[in-house]
């Protein structure tokens, strides 16, 4: 696919979490998608998460159960060659359990084909942020 049909499959996904529309999320990927947390993530213990509802389980509902809320801010989407998309961004999120916020400097490095379906995803995160808002 061309580099800009990536940016919007990309920007596509990021508005449709920012809404809730899991479905259109999920159905961006494809089935074999591989999906890796940041080391030292608490969330990469399934790490690779293989396929969206591995993902759906294994990372967003954990996401939502242990967060009085969760948002992506600032988002910035950079194309790449090869079929890759890095988005810059910071989670804003408060964990539920702890009562702390965190704002945390993100990288996201999306892999996809040419029939435009994710394959991979990376994400690098400020991992001791979030260990801090969980102890």
């Amino acid at each position: 696919m061309e580099n800009k049909q990536n940016l919007q499959v990309i920007e596509n996904l990021y508005n449709a979490f920012a809404t809730g529309d899991m479905p259109t999320v999920l159905g961006s990927m494809d089935p074999a998608i591989e999906w890796s947390e940041a080391e030292s993530n608490s969330l990469a213990d399934g790490n690779p998460y293989v396929g969206p509802n591995a993902i759906l389980e294994g990372v967003f509902a954990r996401l939502g159960a242990n967060h009085e809320h969760f948002g992506l801010k600032d988002v910035k989407i950079h194309g790449m060659n090869n079929n890759k998309v890095l988005a810059t961004l910071r989670y804003d999120a408060k964990v539920k359990a702890t009562g702390k916020a965190y704002n945390a400097q993100a990288a996201h490095l999306w892999t996809l084909n040419n029939e435009g379906k994710i394959t991979a995803f990376q994400q690098f995160v400020d991992t001791k942020k979030l260990a801090d808002a969980e102890k």
